[in-house]
């Protein structure tokens, strides 16, 4: 990133209002790079490969925010996903000027995250189902 780069700014959401999304706290988990970007109908896969460490956070239909902007996860494969980006999001934030190699910042899920906290300090008793 450099002075003068488009970024994606919105105003955070006040706890009176509707929830309409994903929860997002605008950290920075970690960087993570495009990998292909491809045409898609009027929209664009855009592929991206995640650090090893969070990538387990990752999940098909779930989310994943990417240089701030709150996404479904299209398809998942070990340390890669893939977003399936309607031409509106293209047009309005920074992914439309996403190109291979490019860096972008990544957050996992709140919930995701929390839940693997839960069973990594939970005893192995408390972790079975049945």
């Amino acid at each position: 990133m450099a002075c003068g780069d488009r970024v994606n700014l919105e105003r955070s959401l006040r706890l009176d209002q509707r929830l309409g999304g994903h929860l997002v706290q605008g950290h920075v988990d970690g960087v993570g790079e495009v990998a292909s970007v491809a045409a898609e109908g009027e929209g664009r896969r855009i592929a991206f490969e995640l650090p090893a460490p969070l990538a387990r956070f990752v999940a098909e239909k779930g989310s994943l925010a990417i240089d701030g902007v709150s996404l479904t996860v299209a398809a998942c494969d070990g340390a890669r996903c893939e977003i399936a980006y309607v031409p509106h999001t293209l047009r309005v934030t920074v992914a439309g000027d996403y190109v291979p190699g490019g860096r972008v910042n990544l957050e996992v899920d709140l919930v995701a995250r929390y839940i693997a906290r839960l069973l990594e300090t939970a005893p192995a008793a408390e972790r079975r189902i049945g």
